[in-house]
């Protein structure tokens, strides 16, 4: 079955078993998940290993890695691995090469963090990040990942479009989690947009993770949004 692989789903659940418990219930219409921390230690990597193998999944293992160059070095290439499709890491320089290094010629591609979509101005002088406006800043981000050969960067729909303006960004991918359907709660979120505002800003993949997965009906969340991205 053709997927459309711009939406992402978050695999937000505890385990690997709720895990393939929720890509059954959603069905062959999504063809990418995303696995992040909260299931490392509940079988995360067994699960995409699963996906992958078994029924043909894209997977984003979002960890966010960040450490000393060596460590994340080591780290990715023993991430390397497994087959997997995208990988997170701190957008700092430093990390950004460390992790390319680390992938070598494997095709996972290296995505790095720009500001994550809960946090505003006001996270960011709690925790010490120099004054500027936010998007100015993430764009910045952006900018310096891609200099150090990120493959792509994870950005809020809010700055999508004036990352996708970067002559440097041209051919890399700019990843959107903060998405929320019409009439959504937002949750942990505080710099969100719809599925069809992320995509039109410049957005190739979105991540949805709540509005599906604690959806009565995952399917049917699911497919709307598949729906509305068809009309972009």
């Amino acid at each position: 079955m053709q997927t459309d692989d711009r939406l992402i789903v978050a695999l937000d659940v505890p385990d690997a078993v709720q895990g393939l418990a929720l890509v059954d219930r959603i069905g062959p219409s999504v063809g990418f998940y995303k696995i992040g921390l909260g299931m490392l230690t509940g079988g995360g990597l067994a699960l995409a290993n699963e996906l992958k193998d078994e029924q043909g999944k894209k997977i984003f293992l979002d960890m966010k890695l960040f450490d000393i160059g060596a460590t994340v070095e080591a780290a990715v290439r023993g991430l390397s691995r497994f087959d997997l499709d995208f990988l997170t890491v701190q957008g700092d320089p430093h990390v950004v090469r460390a992790a390319k290094a680390g992938a070598g010629a494997s095709g996972m591609k290296i995505l790095a963090v720009t500001f994550l979509t809960s946090l505003d101005r006001a996270d960011l002088d709690a925790g010490l990040i120099r004054p500027g406006d936010m998007t100015d800043l993430t764009v910045e981000r952006a900018g310096r990942a891609f200099a150090e050969g990120a493959d792509g960067v994870i950005a809020s729909p809010h700055e999508a479009r004036l990352i996708r303006a970067l002559p440097s960004a041209r051919g890399r991918l700019i990843v959107t989690p903060g998405v929320r359907p019409a009439g959504s709660a937002p949750g942990d979120q505080k710099r969100i947009a719809t599925p069809a505002e992320a995509i039109e800003a410049g957005a190739d993949h979105i991540v949805v993770g709540r509005p599906i997965w604690a959806a009565p009906d995952p399917r049917g969340a699911a497919e709307a949004i598949l729906a509305e991205l068809a009309k972009v």
